[in-house]
């Protein structure tokens, strides 16, 4: 049975090459890792979770994952040690998003992050008609019991790369099912991916 990949995993799955080291943080059950293995020859690749609950479900796949808290930093990684590193929907889940995402970048020549746009009009429209907390597919949570503590834009997200001297490659963005123009993105896109690297490499 084919089953579809979805369009974050798919633009992932197009960007990285054979033949690489990757480390995936915020790893979750393991199921990016696996679709990369399956689809990718010759890779290494290490997962980093801190659920407990999801983790064992990575380990029960065989995935080469450990427990850690992301905010705590990650100084058992050497620079440049990953060709790629991966925040898939997992940035806005983490106290401190700039030590994260500066951690990631030391390591990785290239890093790769997505997130659900809260910028999105129909976000923008939940709040602005019923002056209520937005809730998607992303963000199904109520405002006290979210994992996501650090809602992010496409603009702020730019800005935030600009400031702290990241380099953006390369940007995407996507719906549930499609690739979508880079027309007015911060409005029109509830996710987007982009790729990193550092400014001074």
């Amino acid at each position: 049975m084919n089953i579809k990949k979805r369009i974050d995993h798919q633009i992932i799955l197009d960007l990285i090459p054979n033949n690489c080291s990757i480390l995936d943080l915020g790893s979750g059950d393991g199921t990016l890792i696996d679709l990369l293995r399956t689809e990718k020859k010759n890779i290494k690749i290490q997962g980093i979770e801190i659920n407990a609950k999801s983790l064992q479900q990575s380990l029960l796949k065989g995935i080469n994952a450990v427990q850690q808290d992301l905010d705590g930093g990650l100084n058992d990684f050497k620079d440049k040690s990953f060709d790629f590193v991966i925040l898939n929907k997992t940035l806005q889940a983490t106290h401190k998003p700039l030590l994260v995402l500066k951690e990631a970048i030391r390591i990785g020549k290239k890093v790769l992050i997505s997130f659900p746009n809260f910028g999105y009009w129909i976000v923008r429209s939940q709040l602005f008609f019923f002056g209520k907390m937005p809730k998607s597919r992303d963000l199904p949570y109520e405002w006290y019991d979210t994992p996501n503590i650090h809602l992010v834009t496409i603009s702020d997200f730019r800005l935030f790369c600009e400031k702290y001297n990241f380099q953006i490659q390369n940007q995407f963005f996507y719906d549930d099912e499609n690739l979508l123009p880079a027309f007015c993105p911060n409005l029109c896109s509830p996710y987007a991916l982009f790729v990193l690297s550092n400014k001074s490499n």
